[in-house]
Order: structure tokens, then sequence, then C-alpha cells
């Protein structure tokens, strides 16, 4: 037994001769070839990057096939159904392929009583605007553009929602010498309208309404304009030097007398033929001047291309351009249609017609929505 473990270990073991270097290089190859750990193939990058989304904890620095990653909505945005927020690393090296699975939250949708809310994104999510508009006879308190904002992890309005409330006015003010229909009212609501009158005179002359007569409830506490002014008017007789009087020459002129001028032959008129008692008991426009020779005539300006044979229509026309009125006529009316402008001579029952803005007539061939009056003289 002692002599076979002998022969055993002396095989095991290299003589001490010049071939001991070629015995432990056998023993290294040896250790060489025993199995090795292999290392990870297929593993997945990091993880893709979303713009609603997350990811839950930490980052791994690999991820091998099979291991499933989770997803959070980031803050302010909320689950999308039925999107997925989970994936996992398939054994090709790449992650299975999933979407955005979460989406902005929205603001509570505001309501608004007596009135609508429109969005200009069509959403009410974070970012976006809400524009407020009142019925007609309502006005808004408070902002009429409300933006959506992220407050931490929720969302809410930047500030309150506003409310539409009855228009209504206070009383118009009182005038000296005058009063107002309804004035027994405490408030008015939209459109509601007052009309002034004067008071009978103590003395020999009349008070005359100077301004407008009616007022309109327009907005909150506004009224369509000032209250007017029950005073006596009255202008001196004009005086026109090389002129005469053509029309309304009476004893005394009010309020919104009308007269009518012409110059006497050699001379020519400068200014306006047509001059009223104004409110300050001065003519109005500035009393016109009689000049000695013949009035400077206006070169013809081109036709219209557009339609030949039509002289270009001037941007105002003045009085100078009817000069030929008959008497019992109105002096002028100027109606606009487009770029085109025309007169009529129309007859008037009434005595010191005052000059108006606007007045309705009838013209053929006319809608009414287009034809603009100018200003009406009543010629005696």
């Amino acid at each position: 037994m002692m002599a076979s473990c002998a022969r055993l270990s002396a095989s095991l073991c290299c003589p001490q001769s010049h071939f001991s270097s070629w015995c432990s290089a056998g023993i290294l190859l040896g250790a060489l070839v025993l199995p090795l750990p292999v290392s990870p193939s297929g593993t997945c990058e990091p993880p893709p990057t979303f713009e609603t989304m997350q990811l839950k904890g930490k980052p791994d620095r690999v991820y091998f096939p099979g291991e499933r990653l989770f997803y959070e909505c980031r803050p302010a945005y909320e689950r999308l159904f039925p999107y997925s927020l989970s994936t996992f690393c398939e054994h090709n090296g790449s992650w299975f392929p999933i979407e955005e699975a979460c989406t902005r939250k929205k603001c509570p949708t505001p309501q608004l009583k007596y009135g609508e809310v429109t969005s200009p994104n069509s959403s009410y999510m974070f970012d976006s605007e809400a524009h407020f508009l009142c019925d007609e006879g309502y006005h808004l308190v408070g902002r009429s553009i409300l933006t959506c904002i992220r407050v931490g992890s929720n969302v809410r309005w930047d500030d309150i929602i506003p409310q539409c409330e009855l228009i209504l006015c206070s009383p118009p003010g009182k005038i000296k010498n005058g009063k107002y229909t309804n004035s027994y009212m405490k408030s008015f609501e939209y459109n509601q309208f007052v009309t002034y009158s004067c008071n009978p005179s103590d003395g020999p002359e009349e008070y005359s309404l100077v301004g407008e007569s009616q007022l309109t409830c327009s907005g909150p506490d506004t009224w369509s304009s000032d209250p007017p002014e029950c005073k006596v008017v009255k202008c001196e007789l004009p005086v026109l030097e090389h002129g005469r009087a053509v029309s309304g020459i009476r004893e005394k002129f009010s309020y919104l007398a009308v007269v009518i001028f012409e110059c006497l032959q050699d001379f020519y008129l400068n200014g306006s033929h047509i001059v009223f008692c104004g409110g300050n008991s001065t003519w109005e426009p500035e009393m016109p001047t009689c000049i000695k020779g013949f009035k400077p005539t206006h070169p013809t300006k081109p036709p219209v291309w557009n339609y030949p044979g039509y002289p270009n229509p001037r941007e105002f026309l003045s009085l100078e351009d009817f000069e030929d009125l008959d008497r019992g006529i109105i002096a002028l009316i100027v109606v606009t249609v487009g770029n085109q402008r025309l007169s009529q001579q129309t007859p008037l029952n009434r005595i010191n017609q005052p000059l108006q803005r606007s007045r309705s007539t009838k013209w053929k061939g006319l809608k009414k929505e287009t034809a603009q009056t100018a200003h009406y003289a009543q010629v005696k």
C-alpha cells in the first residue's frame, strides 16, 4: 500500500530536472480550459422617456430580458385609459413599445349665468384660456379671460369665476328749469330711457332745450349722453355785408332758428349759405362773407374709370354745390350709397325746421340701411 501511494505521488509531482518548466505549463493550461462565467448578452439600454410620464423609482444601469418597468403620470397629468403604464425588456435588447398614457389635467368647466364661456383651444386643460361674455343687458363683474394654471400636482383657474349682473343706472341728473319723465324711479334697467322737457318761463322769453332730450341707460351707471340744459337762447339779427338773407328773417331768433344768405350782384359768398342759432346764442357755423369779384372755378376732376361718363365723387359736398334752391324746398339732403353721394330736394311743412344729423326718408331703389342723410334746412 505504501509503494502504490508513492507511485501515485510521484505521478502528480514533477521530478527536479530540466523538464520541470514544462510540467508547470501543463498545469496552467489545464486551469484555463475550466468553465468561466458568460458576459450578459441582449440587455436593454436605459428606458425611454416621455413627456407626460416619468419612471417609478431610480433607473438601473442594466436591464435583462423579461425585466419589467413601471411609469407614473407627471405632476398635473392624469391617467389616460386604456394605455399602459408599464413596459419590459425584450430578448432582442429593445423595450416593448408603449405610447403616452397620461394627459393634462383639466380645470373645472366654468359656468356663467346670463352669459357664455368659450375656449380658443376647445379645452380647459392647464395653460388653456376661458373667455367670458355676458348677454345683452348684463355686464361682467370680474376678469373676462382666465387661465388654467398648474399648482403642484393639481390645476386651478388663476382667478375667481366672473359673474354677469343686470345693468342698472342711477337716476340721471336733474336740470335747472326742467324735468324728466319717470323721475320717481330709483334705478333704470338697460335700454330704459327718460325724456327731458323745459318748464314754462316766467319771463318774456321761453326756455330752449339745448342738448339731447332723450337719455338711455347704456351701461352700468352710464347714460347715453349728459343731461341737456333749459335756458333762454336768443341770437342777434344776422347782418351780411354786401349780401342779404333770402330765408328765415323774423323778429327774434331763438334756438336752432335757420337763416339762408346770398350775396349781391358782383359778389360771391365765402362760407356756408346756411347758419343757425346755437345753444350759446351765437350763429353756427361762422357767418359767411361776400367777396367782390367772380367766384373761383374748381377744375373738373377726371372721371372714375370704373364708371365711364360719371364724375369722381368728392369726399365732402358743400352747400355751394346746391346754389339753385327752390323756395319752399328743403335746402339739402345728402345720401351716401357706397362711394356715391346723391341729393334730393324735399318740401317741408314745418317752419323753423332745425338742422338735424339724421332723419329718415325714403329713396326709391335704396335700402334703408344703405342711406345716411346729412342735414336739413328750411327755405322759406
